[in-house]
């Protein structure tokens, strides 16, 4: 939601604004400009003089301060840089020269050039962040003891907490300034920040209202309002909100542009994935994610995992990812090492206190015992939220083969039965589970059509030798018999005659206890005759002898 650049970056020159106003012919001072927030105007103003010989006082250093406002930090990146080179640079010019390194992404120079500049409350915040950029504890915590109890220190503080997953501090904090200081409106985006955060999305979005009633036109605003509605809603409903945005997003700070064009993708469900967020990586945190998460839907895993591979997790949402991609790449390789971190992964998530309680942290917890293949767990975990995930067909897909797993197919059938995607109902582990669930269920008959509508493969071979030998375990002789005699066609193995017999043979069995049909038997004979196996004669032989004995035609 928020920029945190982690690679260097040049920021354009952004279009000029509409925020001049023209007062009859009388040029506005620059004081005046600035108060307004007119950065430019001001940069139009001092330049303006600069071109005539009336130079401002601080005319350049007036113009990086703008340029930074503007968000076109190469800009200010100029002006501070050209300043510092002058003998009589004020050395405050060097804290304002690290700010906006530290925008650019470019966190060493932003270091060094804080050093230079002289001990002050800018200095610290701005040490305090770089701490967190560098994962150096020993540093943040030197600037933490420097923070003294003012906004500026206490808004730098509640920003480091956001930015480490401790929402719930940050909020706190907020509002303790919001109660002393009503007119500080933007402190309530950053609240519903938080919540939404912590997946409060409707409160975010009483928060967020506080602020639009007065701002209605802001980025920020509205880009979090049309989160809100695609996680309370959906994608259609999203971009309604960022309707009005999209052709005036860049007219005060280029990064809300990439913003949104960033969240239009996840809106959209992917589309333009591939032309939008590889820009973007590294630039708005989530750009990482959300391409790991288009390649894992386009069951490119390998790629998935490259993209992930190298990423340090912070947050719950990068451990899960990095879970997700390891148990799809370990599936697909075979590969226990990559199922073993997966697993890890997501204990790690499912266990820690601010997770453990969340439908997520549940979430990873059923994945973790599943990769352990301890179902009795997984369907604890599950069954405490499946409320959530009623018509979700990943939940119920998960949710099912945990069914099956612990014998209860009854069920298992019910929730395969519910799902609609046309991706899982066709992959083979979907198909044998039911399969299995049929039979289990004394209805392999529906097996047996899941069979026939499959295209001549490995799975469907594989799904023949499952019907057969599960069909002969439940005592259903005859679709045990039928699936033997096509995998005895496919594969000349003896077992598979010997399998067939043994069903041939109990279907004749229960035909004897009145448990099947006589009329059965003119297809068995046909099943046996199909073989060219010295043992079919006499067998032959046997049936048709009780068949003339008790008038059955054959």
């Amino acid at each position: 939601m928020m920029l945190s650049r982690a690679k260097p970056a040049v920021g354009g020159t952004p279009p000029p604004g509409d925020r001049r106003r023209k007062k009859g012919k009388e040029v506005p001072q620059l004081e005046e400009l600035l108060a307004q927030r007119d950065f430019t105007g001001a940069i139009a103003l001092l330049e303006f003089k600069q071109h005539v010989g009336e130079e401002e006082e601080d005319g350049n250093l007036w113009i990086g301060y703008s340029a930074f406002h503007l968000g076109d930090y190469k800009r200010a990146l100029e002006e501070y840089e050209a300043l510092t080179k002058q003998p009589t640079c004020s050395p405050d010019v060097w804290v304002n020269l690290a700010c906006t390194y530290f925008f650019l992404g470019m966190y060493t120079q932003a270091e060094q050039a804080a050093l230079k500049a002289p001990k002050s409350g800018l200095q610290n915040r701005l040490l305090f962040h770089l701490a967190h950029k560098f994962s150096d504890e020993k540093k943040l915590m030197s600037s933490h003891q420097n923070l003294q109890d003012v906004t500026e220190d206490q808004l730098s503080l509640a920003s480091i907490h956001y930015m480490r997953s401790h929402y719930q501090e940050a909020i706190d904090i907020y509002k303790r300034i919001l109660l002393d200081n009503r007119e500080y409106l933007a402190l309530n985006v950053y609240v519903a920040l938080c919540y939404y955060k912590l997946d409060y999305y409707d409160v975010s979005q009483e928060v967020l209202a506080v602020y639009l009633q007065q701002v209605p036109d802001s980025t920020i605003a509205l880009n979090l309002k049309a989160c809100n509605h695609f996680r309370l809603y959906n994608g259609k409903a999203a971009e309604a909100e960022l309707k009005n945005l999209t052709d005036s997003a860049s007219s005060s700070f280029e990064f809300g542009k990439e913003l949104i064009k960033h969240n239009l993708v996840v809106f959209r469900g992917g589309e333009g994935a591939l032309q939008v967020l590889p820009p973007l990586v590294d630039v708005i945190p989530e750009a990482r994610l959300n391409l790991v998460i288009y390649y894992l839907q386009q069951d490119d895993v390998q790629e998935a995992y490259n993209l992930i591979k190298d990423l340090e997790p912070t947050a719950p949402q990068e451990y899960i990812l990095k879970g997700v991609v390891n148990a799809a790449l370990g599936q697909e390789m075979g590969s226990r090492d990559h199922l073993k971190i997966a697993q890890q992964f997501f204990q790690l998530v499912g266990e820690s206190a601010s997770e453990c309680d969340t439908i997520p942290g549940r979430q990873c917890m059923s994945s973790c015992f599943f990769l352990l293949r301890q179902f009795p767990n997984v369907l604890i975990y599950l069954n405490s939220i499946k409320s959530y995930f009623y018509n979700n067909d990943t939940f119920n897909f998960n949710y099912a083969q945990a069914k099956a797993a612990m014998g209860n197919f009854s069920e298992a059938e019910e929730v395969f039965l519910l799902i609609q995607s046309e991706k899982i109902k066709s992959d083979f582990v979907y198909l044998s589970w039911l399969a299995r669930c049929y039979i289990m269920n004394k209805k392999p008959q529906l097996a047996w059509k899941l069979y026939l509508k499959m295209e001549t493969s490995a799975d469907s071979f594989n799904l023949l030798q499952l019907i057969a030998n599960d069909c002969y375990k439940m005592r259903q002789f005859y679709y045990s018999a039928k699936a033997f005699d096509v995998l005895e066609r496919l594969d000349n193995n003896p077992e598979y005659w010997e399998g067939k017999r043994g069903a041939c043979v109990g279907v004749f069995q229960m035909i004897l206890a009145g448990r099947e049909a006589k009329e059965t038997l003119r297809e068995v004979l046909h099943l046996l005759k199909s073989t060219g196996n010295s043992q079919v004669e006499y067998i032959v032989r046997i049936m048709k002898k009780w068949a003339k004995e008790n008038r059955v035609p054959f």
